[in-house]
This record gives C-alpha cells, sequence and structure tokens, in this order.
C-alpha cells in the first residue's frame, strides 16, 4: 500500500469553525483531483473541500456537524500512481528546513493563519510589518495580559469582534476549553440586540442600553407554531441589526423615467433571442452599470470607513453586489469590475451569480469585496423603502416597481414608465446633498444611457 496523504481545507477566507454538512465520499471510495470530499457551510454560502490528488479514500477524519478550519485534516487518501509524480516535484522545489527552524504549525482552529504548504521559511518575518492594520490598536493593561485574564478565541475571532465592538471578556466560549467561536460572538450580539444580554456601559456612552425583549406566552392567545430561522438568517441577523444600530442611516428618493430604456432592453432581448446567445437582459444589468458611472462621478460614495472610523478609504475598482432572494434567505453575489465590462456580460454574470444563489453553492470569493450594492424588489412590487447599507459599504440603492405615470413635458401630460429609486447612505460619510445629487444623476443617467460616455 502507498503511503497515505492528508488531504486539508484549502484558503476558505476569514472563516473559522466551518460545519461539516455533508459527507460527499465515504472510506474505499475512489476520487479524482478536484472531486468534492466534504461541504462546508459558512455564513451565507457553502462550499465543497476539494482532493488535492486523485487516489482511494483510506480514511474519514471529519464526521457531520465537526467544525474545520483553513488547513483541517479532512481525509487520508492513498494516491493513484499518476498523481504521485507531483509531491515528488513539489518536494525537490522546495527542500524540508531544518526542524530546529521549522516555525510552530499554526492553531488548527484559526481560519487567519497561513496554510503550512504555504509557508516559505526563507520568508522574512518583517514580510507584513509595513502594512495597514485591519482593526484598531487595543490599549490592554498588565492585568489585562495575564494569561488567565485573556478571553481564549482565534486571531479571526478577535478581529472580528473588535469590527462589532464586542468585548470579548463578556462573551461566554462553546468550543472545547471554552474557546470562543464566531457564533458565540454573533450570539452575544444578537443577545444585545434583542434585550436578553445587557450591553456593556461604557464611560462616553457607546454602549447600547436597550429594554428587555418582550417574554410573551403566545400560544395563550391562540395556535402557533415555532419554526426555526435558517442559518442563513441567523447568520445575517446579527449583521443587520448591527448595521441598523451602528450606521446613521439617511435615504434619498428619486424617480427615473426609464421609457426609452425598457423599450431598448426590449428590443436587445429579441435581437438575443434570435441570436440564441443565451443572454437575458434584466434591468438590474443597466442599474449596475448606470451605478458605476454615478460612483465615478462621485467618489465618496465608492468608499469605506477604515477601522478607526477617523479616515475615508477611496476604493479605485468598481465591484457592485445585487441583492439575490434564494429559499434558505437573502445573500449579496457580487460582481467585479463592472466599469471594464458592457451590459450583455454583467447580465451574464448575474445570472451564473444568482443560479449558484439558488443552489447554496457561493462561495466567500463570490460575496466579497463589492463597494456598493443594489436591492431590487421590482418583481414584486411596491413604491419605496428603506433598505439597509451593508458594511463596511457607504450606500445602497433600493429598486422598487416601474409603473406607467403621466409627466408633464412643457405642453400636455405624456405616458412615461418611472422606476422608483431609494437610495440609503452613511451619514458620517455622505451629506444629504451629495445623497441628492447622485439620485438625481443617476435617474438622469437611466433617461438616457449616452450620458454615461460623456
Amino acid at each position: 500500500m502507498a503511503e497515505l496523504k492528508e488531504a486539508r481545507v484549502p484558503d476558505i477566507g476569514d472563516y473559522d469553525g466551518v460545519p461539516v454538512i455533508e459527507l460527499l465520499v465515504a472510506v474505499g471510495d475512489t476520487v479524482s483531483q478536484d472531486q468534492g470530499l466534504v461541504t462546508l457551510e459558512s455564513d451565507k454560502a457553502t462550499m465543497e473541500v476539494p482532493a488535492p490528488f486523485a487516489g482511494v479514500v483510506r480514511e474519514l477524519k471529519v464526521k457531520l456537524g465537526d467544525e474545520l478550519a483553513e488547513g483541517s485534516v479532512v481525509a487520508l487518501i492513498e494516491p493513484s500512481e499518476a498523481s504521485e509524480a507531483a509531491p515528488a516535484v513539489e518536494a525537490k522545489a522546495a527542500p524540508e528546513a531544518p526542524a530546529a527552524s521549522s516555525p510552530p504549525a499554526p492553531e488548527a482552529g484559526s481560519a487567519s493563519a497561513p496554510a503550512p504548504a504555504r509557508a516559505t521559511p526563507s520568508a522574512p518575518a518583517s514580510t507584513s510589518a509595513g502594512s495597514e492594520p485591519k482593526s484598531p490598536p487595543v490599549a490592554f493593561t498588565a492585568d489585562e495580559l495575564l494569561p488567565d485574564k485573556v478571553p481564549y478565541a482565534s486571531p479571526a475571532v478577535r478581529l472580528f469582534a473588535r469590527e462589532l465592538g464586542v468585548d470579548l471578556s463578556k462573551v461566554a466560549g462553546s468550543e472545547r476549553g471554552g474557546r470562543i467561536s464566531r457564533e458565540d460572538v454573533q450570539k452575544f450580539v444578537k443577545g444585545v440586540m434583542s434585550g436578553a444580554t445587557p450591553a456593556a456601559r461604557t464611560g462616553g456612552g457607546g454602549g447600547l442600553d436597550l429594554l428587555p425583549w418582550p417574554k410573551v406566552d403566545f400560544a395563550k392567545f391562540g395556535e402557533t407554531e415555532t419554526r426555526p430561522l435558517s442559518r442563513i438568517k441567523k447568520l445575517s441577523g446579527a449583521n443587520l441589526a448591527r448595521n441598523w444600530a451602528m450606521i446613521p442611516h439617511v435615504t434619498q428618493h428619486e424617480d427615473a423615467d426609464i421609457t426609452d430604456l425598457e423599450a431598448l432592453r426590449v428590443a436587445l432581448n429579441k435581437e438575443n433571442e434570435k441570436a440564441r446567445n443565451g443572454i437575458k437582459l434584466t434591468m438590474l444589468a443597466f442599474l449596475m452599470k448606470a451605478s458605476v458611472a454615478a460612483l465615478q462621478k462621485f467618489p465618496e460614495f465608492n468608499a469605506s470607513l477604515d477601522a478607526t472610523g477617523e479616515n475615508l478609504v477611496l476604493k479605485k475598482y468598481y465591484h457592485v453586489g445585487f441583492a439575490a432572494d434564494t429559499p434558505n434567505g437573502l445573500v449579496v453575489p457580487v460582481v467585479r469590475d463592472c466599469d471594464k465590462k458592457g451590459v450583455n456580460q454583467i447580465a451574464l454574470e448575474m445570472g451564473e451569480l444568482a443560479g449558484k444563489a439558488r443552489d447554496g453553492k457561493l462561495g466567500p470569493s463570490d460575496m466579497s469585496g463589492g463597494c456598493f450594492s443594489i436591492s431590487s424588489l421590482g418583481g414584486i412590487g411596491g413604491t419605496a423603502f428603506t433598505p439597509i447599507v451593508n458594511a463596511p459599504e457607504v450606500a445602497i440603492l433600493g429598486v422598487s416597481r416601474s409603473a406607467m405615470k403621466p409627466v408633464w413635458d412643457g405642453k400636455a401630460f405624456q405616458p412615461r414608465l418611472v422606476l422608483p429609486l431609494s437610495l440609503s447612505y452613511d451619514h458620517r460619510v455622505i451629506d444629504g446633498a451629495s445623497a441628492a445629487r447622485f439620485a438625481a444623476y443617476l435617474s438622469t443617467l437611466l433617461g438616457d444611457m449616452r450620458r454615461g460616455l460623456l
């Protein structure tokens, strides 16, 4: 029997403690390279852990419900003869360093630690010393640095807690040894928002002082049914509550005359149908392209506050997210580099991402890096709403159902197709006048897309 090799969880972004929801293979199965071994479910996404090489599964190291991180061992595989040549070449290119100088193995539960296969012993220790910190500095007293006073959590969880403003010393860890997980932090935040957990009081008044959530026995008023929330709704609930509580929202409403644009969209779809290229243009694709032109004209909308809240990070790329309704809840896939793509390409990628969202196959990279989001309810109805800003973005566009309305042209009322727009923005970054200009400019672009070429 050939030597057994480990199949590990690859880079899955800043995710820690991701549960196994499905076993795709069994002991004795023959697998090909990149074939899925298990399925993991993170917040708002599921992902498969692929086999790094072809061979026979000799042992599964995980079971349903186990929580894994980058570098966790999933299975032991006996490589096939065809796949044994690659490790030999890799070993020749990167000889093993002496045991005395080998860096310590990363903690299995830390998603931010680099995978062992990518470690380079010759890399200088100061590689990241000059990089911009991802979170504000935290002041410690000597007493807080004692081992028994420091909360037990991975670096990724500590960063997540700092981003939410959570004091980890107040959070009870549910993992082995009292280790605090990402879900523990989210549960604490939801408890604070619901009033079940007292909010931390600070001298500056930064803590939330909320009344306890009302406890009601609904069954005494009539028949009831208890239905658990989906995992996506549980995980996104804490983020939505944080965004609504911490971002000073204002919503600017505007109407756009899309009569000519809708006629163009219908004509282009007929052409695409004859060409049989599989592209179906929706109004959302035009909205994304027009939004990019507006973001380029008003760069403060294509920005984010840094972790200190004192600096504005202006982005030179244009990745636009769109809210997708799925059976398990709302997700926001991101179309990248919309400034470099035409409406046809944007529509094609949107369709692919929407399909992955419905199947629960969106990966972390499909939902990260967004600069601006669009939530369209036009296919359902409504005249206006207040979308919640998707932090760390500073604005989000809500779109309602278009309707024919009489519009005065200076001589008579003409029937025009009017699309209601609702622009929510972070008032710490954007003032009302800028928001009104942005919404008016976007409305003008939708009325005549040729203006986007100027």
